[in-house]
């Protein structure tokens, strides 16, 4: 019987989905020359070639696209068996490792986290934020259990993952006291001078926030751009500008940083992904978190 190496094949799963040697050693924090040489022993072991020469760059053959979609579904498999067996043999805690975008509001992610938590079996919750690209690459790897995001993964990304829309709301406009006071008369067409607060730019709710400017035929005077939508209200409940946020946890805005709402955006819908490699949810904690969204946080109620 021929044994395949799993190493090979996962160097070569890696550069295949990542497009470059390059950026798979970024990935798996190998030198190029021992993937490169990696990639040499594997090809010569199986008698074919997987990927072929393209100008500068190189692309998979034939028979590189099916080992591709078999080590796909192999690793999906293996990171299936991982969950199955994590903590079950010592009776430790469910390990639950989540990513989370640094533009999802941290109101949202607790609330959606917070029934996780709740789980008749011990979860040892663990949290990683970053930008979502870099997340998903972790989620490839089986780093992450579940990606939480305000955007899907498109399906430029060459990842292998599935998009589960948790909720949506509309979005309302928030500020101090003074500032509501200054500018809740007349919304939305009072805010053409008013100050802003907004997420940074290429962000979903950035993009959608444009687009309602440019219908209303404004110019809005940006004075803070953030990527961090912590920092955002922390600057926001200082006084320093009218900002965005989901109506769906409006209650702890107002509460959390002493702000009113100025009004809604109806045109304006902010929406939750829980992002896997799984097209089903399987992981109790992750079903926990979709039910609890749709159920109670996004509800239309």
């Amino acid at each position: 019987m021929d044994w395949i190496n799993y190493h090979h094949l996962l160097y070569f799963w890696v550069v295949a989905r990542e497009g470059s040697v390059v950026r798979a050693c970024e990935e798996l924090q190998l030198s190029q020359p021992t993937i490169s040489g990696q990639l040499a022993k594997f090809e010569k072991s199986l008698r074919c070639k997987l990927f072929r020469r393209v100008g500068r760059g190189s692309e998979l053959t034939e028979e590189g696209r099916m080992l591709f979609r078999y080590a796909d579904e192999i690793f999906t498999i293996g990171r299936e068996m991982v969950e199955a067996m994590k903590g079950r043999a010592t009776g430790r805690p469910l390990r639950f490792t989540v990513g989370v975008a640094d533009v999802l509001p941290k109101l949202v992610v607790y609330r959606l986290l917070e029934p996780a938590c709740r789980l008749d079996e011990p979860i040892e919750l663990v949290c990683h934020e970053g930008k979502l690209d870099s997340l998903l690459a972790d989620l490839a790897l089986f780093n992450l259990d579940v990606v939480l995001s305000e955007a899907p993964a498109s399906a430029q990304t060459r990842v292998r993952a599935f998009n589960h829309l948790l909720g949506s709301c509309d979005v309302s406009v928030y500020g101090t006291a003074e500032l509501a006071n200054r500018y809740r008369r007349g919304f939305p067409k009072s805010l053409s001078d008013a100050p802003w607060l907004l997420p940074a730019a290429g962000t979903a709710l950035r993009r959608d926030l444009e687009r309602w400017f440019e219908s209303l035929d404004m110019r809005p005077r940006i004075v803070g751009e953030f990527a961090d939508s912590g920092l955002l209200k922390a600057f926001g409940q200082a006084g320093m500008g009218l900002f965005p946020g989901p109506t769906a946890i409006d209650a702890e805005i107002r509460r959390q940083y002493q702000v009113e709402p100025l009004g809604r955006i109806e045109d304006i819908r902010f929406q939750c992904y829980a992002i896997t490699v799984e097209r089903r949810l399987k992981h109790p904690a992750v079903v926990a978190i979709s039910k609890t969204a749709r159920g109670t946080l996004f509800s239309p109620d």
